[in-house]
């Protein structure tokens, strides 16, 4: 028997580089390995790391970092072209604020605070997840998009690309929180925040994304029109979508 490729790439420099190959669509095909991979930041890849991305044919990086979090770590991919498609962290600072206000934080507050992110992702940013599919419509190579640590940013364009290719929401929840079981925290210095304020932060809870997508069934008119609408994803369009990604 033929093994599958690895979901997950061993890279020095990034904890949670995945691969979106492997998962199976509703109408029973698969997407493609080796086409589309998430990431949390590249900025500290080494030289083993570049060989290995190098390898798998790596062209593009599309990075949803923010203009600072770029700048005070920009990514490390000689030849990789690289685009930005900046959304600003919001969490943190409104984390920050309540703290200054004198508010102790807790992990309920830290919850509703990512709730109110996603809502905010698939809304005020939906522009610039249409971007990221006009580039997916056209990539002839493999490619990566990523954010800070690959799990909220970037999680919500994982999930609208498995649906949009026919994904069931089992599926799409299943790449979703794999992100708890590959990220690995940065080292951070003290803080007053409490440790299950932060724990909250740093990974992902199933609420979240259902927030995302509720927000879209409720506010967008369903997973369908917002594809057409606000994603510029008509039917003809997922149809190119499946062809370029899913196998025959």
């Amino acid at each position: 028997m033929q093994h599958e490729p690895s979901r997950i790439l061993p890279l020095e420099g990034a904890s949670n580089f995945r691969d979106l190959g492997g998962y199976a669509m509703q109408d029973g095909r698969r997407v493609r390995w080796r086409r589309l991979f998430r990431s949390d930041h590249l900025a500290g890849l080494t030289g083993a790391d570049h060989q290995r991305l190098a390898g798998i044919g790596l062209a593009q990086v599309f990075d949803f970092r923010g203009v600072d979090e770029s700048a005070a770590a920009p990514n490390q991919l000689p030849g990789v072209a690289q685009y930005s498609l900046a959304i600003e962290p919001t969490v943190v600072q409104r984390m920050r604020d309540l703290a200054a206000a004198g508010r102790r934080l807790t992990a309920p507050m830290v919850v509703e605070l990512m709730k109110d992110l996603y809502r905010g992702l698939v809304d005020e940013h939906a522009p610039l997840y249409a971007r990221l599919f006009e580039a997916l419509l056209t990539a002839d190579a493999p490619l990566v998009f990523h954010c800070t640590a690959g799990k909220d940013r970037t999680g919500v364009a994982a999930a609208l690309i498995l649906l949009a290719l026919g994904a069931s929401r089992e599926t799409v929840f299943q790449d979703f929180l794999l992100t708890n079981e590959c990220y690995r925290r940065p080292q951070m210095p003290p803080t007053e925040t409490p440790a299950e304020a932060l724990a909250v932060l740093w990974q992902v809870q199933p609420v979240f994304l259902e927030t995302a997508l509720d927000s879209i069934e409720a506010e967008q008119g369903g997973i369908e029109a917002y594809f057409e609408r606000r994603l510029g994803l008509g039917r003809a369009a997922r149809q190119a979508l499946a062809e370029r990604y899913l196998e025959s």
